[in-house]
């Protein structure tokens, strides 16, 4: 293949990779797409359906470094070899929501944080698409960015960035961002610095204005330090659920309280589809974003009440024999975890384990402790889940099959009781990804 002066290369090809190879050929790109894995058939046959050339299985670099840019997925890490050789050969990487947002004035919302990003920007669409509003939701989430861009005229977005994508960020900017806590998490992609982390994370407020909005919580130590390390142009509106903030959200007795442009919006805890302490954190986020975009209180009180969140995060199941089973199988990590903890309100059968990325389980002990009767163990090694709370549970049990722990669980629990799949861990020892995990476990549950 020639060398063209407009190659474009993208390094990649699952959702994110494939909309960015759409939408640079629309913008008269020579593309080519490279993946070191198989590419999934059907992102190989939109590929073909588009005339796109791609290689799977490998990275071909004389074709590679013919690129004027790269277009990086955000699952490649920086230590890979053709990201290396990329750099060495000073050709730009960038990511596909900086890529797709050269081809977009449509207003971005981005939202980030180490946990509950996913369902702040799930509940944030909601609320916009409800008011009325033509929103896209993309991100690590949905449909690739770029491929919106390329096909829809979205006046907003609501994106769910993860730190690997801000990572490949520079002239992006976000109108409204939102950082909803910093917590330990991915560190080996960060040299295991936690500030290199944090870093990352404060990404989301370059190149804002004075007329940007960085939404906050006030109530996280790390984020708090951050800042006082770092100057911001945009207009600053914290959360909390401890103090008074105004502007910004806070808890007053049993009501979240919005104080945003004089106008107060007020809303019972007891009437948030999402309960549980960090889910406030997430509520109060999410109705910053609704009031500056000024939408009606009563639509965003109606949208509050009535979100579902999505599946694989605290997704209730089924209720057997009074038994409630919840599928938290998007909890990869111990933070995750304890979210899901703090927020039951029954005893409870846990169902942990998986691929451990050096989990430091020390800070569910109390919860465990308080809150559960029983863990049962999903994945091939359990040691150090038995080291951890060996202490805490009386029963720690080992199960090789989603089936096999929606079985064993059933019977240690009781009327009243939640069993609850909340791994901690990642799940490619026994499955697919933390959605195979997730959808097993319900099929697993339908047949007791």
């Amino acid at each position: 293949m020639e060398s063209k002066l407009n190659r474009l290369v993208v390094l990649g090809a699952a959702e994110s990779g494939v909309g960015a190879a759409y939408l640079a050929q629309q913008q008269g790109y020579d593309v080519f797409v490279s993946d070191f894995g198989a590419i999934a058939d059907h992102y190989k046959q939109q590929l073909q359906n588009w005339n796109i050339p791609f290689e799977e299985n490998q990275h071909t670099e004389a074709e590679i470094l013919k690129a004027v840019e790269i277009v990086k997925s955000p699952g490649i890490p920086e230590k890979a070899p053709i990201v290396k050789k990329v750099k060495e050969n000073n050709i730009p990487v960038i990511s596909e929501i900086e890529f797709a947002g050269r081809y977009t004035n449509a207003k971005i919302i981005g939202i980030t944080g180490s946990n509950g990003k996913t369902t702040t920007t799930a509940l944030t669409y909601h609320i916009l698409r409800n008011a009325g509003l033509n929103v896209g939701l993309a991100g690590n989430i949905g449909k690739s960015f770029a491929y919106q861009v390329a096909t829809e005229k979205f006046d907003c977005y609501v994106l769910e960035l993860s730190s690997f994508m801000l990572d490949d960020m520079y002239k992006f900017k976000v109108d409204i961002g939102v950082l909803l806590n910093i917590t330990p998490d991915h560190l080996d992609r960060y040299e295991y610095k936690f500030e290199n982390y944090a870093a990352s994370k404060f990404r989301i407020t370059q190149n804002q204005t004075v007329n940007d909005y960085f939404i906050y919580c006030a109530d996280d130590p790390e984020t708090i330090k951050g800042m006082e390390e770092r100057k911001f142009e945009a207009q600053q509106l914290p959360f909390s659920i401890k103090k008074k903030t105004i502007p910004g959200a806070y808890l007053d007795k049993d009501n979240i309280v919005i104080n945003i442009h004089k106008e107060q919006f007020k809303m019972s805890i007891n009437d948030l589809a999402l309960q549980g302490k960090h889910n406030l954190y997430n509520s109060m986020a999410s109705g910053i974003v609704a009031k500056l975009l000024e939408i009606r209180s009563d639509s965003l009180r109606e949208s509050m009440g009535t979100f579902r969140n999505i599946e694989h995060r605290l997704e209730f199941v089924a209720k057997i024999s009074g038994i409630s089973f919840i599928n938290d199988s998007k909890a990869t990590n111990v933070n995750s975890t304890w979210y899901a903890l703090e927020s039951m309100t029954t005893d409870v059968v846990l169902i942990l384990g998986g691929v451990d990325k050096g989990n430091d389980y020390s800070m569910l002990k109390d919860l465990v402790k308080n809150k559960v009767k029983a863990i049962v163990c999903l994945g091939k090694d359990n040691r150090r889940i038995h080291d951890a709370f060996e202490d805490d549970v009386e029963i720690i049990v080992n199960t090789f099959s989603a089936q096999e722990a929606a079985q064993v669980a059933y019977h240690l629990a009781k009327k009243g009781d939640t069993v609850l799949l909340s791994p901690a861990c990642a799940s490619f020892d026994l499955f697919k990804n933390y959605e195979d995990r997730g959808r097993q476990f319900k099929q697993a549950v339908k047949e007791l």
